[in-house]
């Protein structure tokens, strides 16, 4: 296993907090750090039908054997354990003594709201960023197979063909947790969402588009939108309107956290297959995106991230506040940044008016420079905004 970006921050919270709670979507290594994080506690898979029967037969009993603590994986499937950890926990609240990890958000974050907050600290682990492959060197040095082959842990550590790995995904995914989480009537009309939703890749999100393409209402639609979100395979990002005098689009968007993901809903088979297709600059915006995401995560930070639009069409595509100071960053996907976009960056952050703004441009280049008070940072580097900036003010 190669070392995590999160760990530093999983550090910090073993010392501060009696449960760790790791989540985030399958198969991005939530298993594999807290067993290698926490050798020295017991692990336990409620994915094993027969360990949950026992922990439901006799919930203390089965708890007797780990008052020492334990490493329990894929606890959505025992909400009672939440009740009776917070008895447990409250008797001896000595730190770093349970790792909970799970992959359904929504409904871990509910419980551990209801049993054990105060108690819990919640760390979200998403696929390898760019840094993390680059230690594993398997960042390829071609964005586009970076964009296709995505970072999900299995495709890189295992040399897994992308394209056949993410049809397996996708098929698991919508199988087992689509069902879990919400009834699915049709699950061929649910595949056809989630490609559409790969589709809108960088877009303000149109429920009554998604719904009419699909034969369903808006109300459905918003609900397997959340579906795709518990399982951490979509982002919305925000508007921005503090302090705006123009009016303002209040749509979020919609972003992919896994590029390969999106490139296997959107049928792209090769790498090749990046050069001439339309959505490659949405699929590159994703990537920043992600790549943002996660190096907040890491931080343990909320994500935190926004967009700005007008309706006269001036935007910058994600803006995050540091220590009293805005980033407003924009994403290119060629290899060459034209001085226009560095202009035309410049003029949106002048009309929004704040004075304590720093301006990025991640492009789809190798080589950084600095044009006109705006940085241009190649695409392996997006995560660096975040990494050398001071957390949030707030």
């Amino acid at each position: 296993m190669i070392d995590r970006d999160i760990q530093t921050e999983l550090a910090k919270s073993r010392k501060e907090y009696p449960v760790i709670c790791i989540t985030g979507p399958r198969q991005s290594g939530k298993t594999t750090l807290a067993r290698a994080a926490f050798p020295e506690l017991p692990y336990v898979s409620f994915e094993e039908p027969i360990t949950r029967n026992v922990f439901v037969e006799d919930p203390k009993g089965f708890l007797s054997r780990y008052t020492d603590g334990a490493v329990f994986d894929e606890v959505q499937h025992v909400p009672e354990l939440f009740s009776y950890l917070q008895v447990m926990v409250d008797a001896r609240p000595e730190a770093g003594r349970f790792v909970l990890t799970g992959s359904q958000h929504f409904g871990l974050v509910e419980k551990i709201s209801q049993s054990l907050a105060g108690r819990t600290a919640v760390l979200v682990l998403l696929p390898f960023s760019a840094d993390e492959l680059q230690r594993g060197e398997w960042l390829a040095p071609q964005l586009n197979q970076v964009l296709w082959a995505g970072a999900y842990p299995p495709v890189h550590d295992r040399a897994l063909r992308p394209d056949r790995w993410y049809a397996n995904y996708l098929a698991t995914y919508i199988q087992r947790d689509v069902r879990q989480i919400t009834q699915v009537q049709n699950l061929d009309v649910f595949t056809r969402f989630a490609r559409l939703c790969a589709g809108s890749t960088g877009q303000l999100i149109n429920t009554n588009r998604l719904g009419t393409e699909c034969g369903v209402d808006h109300k459905t639609i918003r609900r397997w939108l959340s579906v795709l979100q518990a399982s951490y395979v979509i982002g919305l990002l925000p508007p921005y309107h503090r302090n705006f005098r123009k009016r303002l689009v209040k749509t979020p968007k919609l972003y992919f956290y896994d590029t390969g993901l999106a490139c296997h809903l959107l049928g792209i088979e090769t790498a090749d297959q990046l050069d001439t297709h339309p959505q490659r600059g949405a699929l590159f915006e994703s990537w920043v995106f992600s790549e943002l995401t996660k190096a907040l995560a890491n931080k343990g930070e909320p994500a935190g991230i926004y967009f700005w639009r007008t309706h006269g069409g001036q935007e910058v595509d994600f803006l995050l506040e540091r220590s009293g100071t805005m980033l407003a960053i924009e994403a290119k996907a060629g290899m060459t940044v034209d001085p226009g976009a560095v202009r035309t960056l410049g003029a949106a952050v002048q009309a929004w008016g704040e004075s304590k703004v720093n301006q990025f441009i991640v492009f789809g280049g190798n080589d950084g420079m600095k044009i006109h008070g705006c940085v241009l940072l190649p695409w392996r580097k997006a995560a660096g905004i975040i990494k050398s900036s001071p957390g949030r003010s707030d």
